[in-house]
């Protein structure tokens, strides 16, 4: 289990004094996720999801409840965070920021068919086309900037090869700044763990902890690179064509974002093979932490690279 700060019951009664929400019956930590310590919790007046932030301090957390109160708001099926008696959205517990959002129904897919993508492709055009009317603004945290201080960080511990791959990217990008393309907040994260389908209709979107104003492109590659593809990280045209189309009926994608869709395809790559390596050779402590293995996203970045991967399905 992914716990790095534990709650006891009697903690999270105490806690709960602050909010109109029942008394505790049953919580359970969840295993998922890498970032945060989050349980699921039962109250008599509903289910819902608890997060205490490890990293996020409350200067950044207004950003990441706010999106997800607005876009459910909107008719996406984000999880809403609890208000507390005082109207925040958030307030502390075993010295960490911790927040309450409605739990969602529905179970991840593990191994998604094209509709499946198409309802994904859907609903992230639908994420981003509410968020034009989110004021708030946060740049992507882990955007350019930081995948240099993770390189740093991380290169140390890399052989020759790997360490010659990830200079020669970061080269790459820093000559595409795609600083034409439309921007917006994006999700940032969405793999298939974090969107629950409820039959043939996704339930929830979830985990918008990673989420920042960046390309929207980029956050169609995140999702691409994760529900689109082979276990050799090869692109299924299939299911590509399935969330691509279905993403561009919602927000057709300008002529701009076509001609950049390689060099988006290869950052949302990087990001998650930095991520990773990060996360498996810095690990932080807690009770058991599960950290993805780092080379399925090399291999990816150097199928984009080598493959190029036009999209003529858009």
């Amino acid at each position: 289990m992914s716990v790095f700060t534990p709650v006891t019951p009697e903690q999270l009664s105490a806690w709960l004094k602050n909010y109109s929400l029942g008394a505790l019956l049953d919580m359970q930590g969840i295993a998922a996720g890498i970032e945060n310590t989050n349980y699921f919790v039962t109250t008599t007046a509903g289910r819902y999801v608890l997060t205490l932030f490890e990293k996020l301090t409350p200067a950044e957390l207004p950003f990441y409840l706010g999106l997800m109160a607005h876009l459910a708001q909107h008719g996406v099926p984000s999880p809403a965070p609890a208000p507390d008696l005082k109207g925040g959205l958030f307030s502390e517990l075993n010295g960490k920021p911790a927040a309450l959002v409605s739990r969602l129904q529905g179970e991840a897919v593990a191994a998604p068919a094209p509709a499946h993508c198409a309802e994904v492709g859907s609903t992230l055009a639908d994420i981003h086309l509410a968020g034009r009317s989110y004021a708030v603004r946060l740049d992507n945290p882990r955007g350019p900037r930081w995948w240099r201080e993770a390189a740093a960080a991380v290169s140390p511990f890399l052989d020759a090869d790997r360490a010659a791959l990830l200079r020669a990217e970061l080269e790459f990008q820093a000559l595409h700044r795609c600083d034409e393309l439309p921007r917006g907040p994006v999700h940032a994260d969405l793999f298939r763990d974090n969107v629950l389908f409820d039959g043939r209709r996704i339930g929830g979107v979830i985990d918008f902890y990673f989420a920042g104003v960046d390309c929207l492109l980029f956050d169609v590659a995140v999702t691409l690179n994760d529900w689109c593809v082979h276990p050799g990280g090869e692109i299924d045209p299939v299911r590509a064509h399935a969330l691509l189309a279905a993403y561009h009926a919602r927000r057709p994608f300008t002529q701009t974002e076509r001609d950049d869709w390689p060099v988006l395809l290869r950052s949302a790559a990087l990001r998650f093979w930095l991520s990773r390596l990060y996360d498996f050779y810095l690990p932080r402590p807690g009770e058991l932490v599960h950290a993805h293995d780092p080379e399925h996203f090399r291999r990816i970045l150097k199928l984009r690279i080598e493959q190029g991967t036009e999209a003529p399905w858009i």
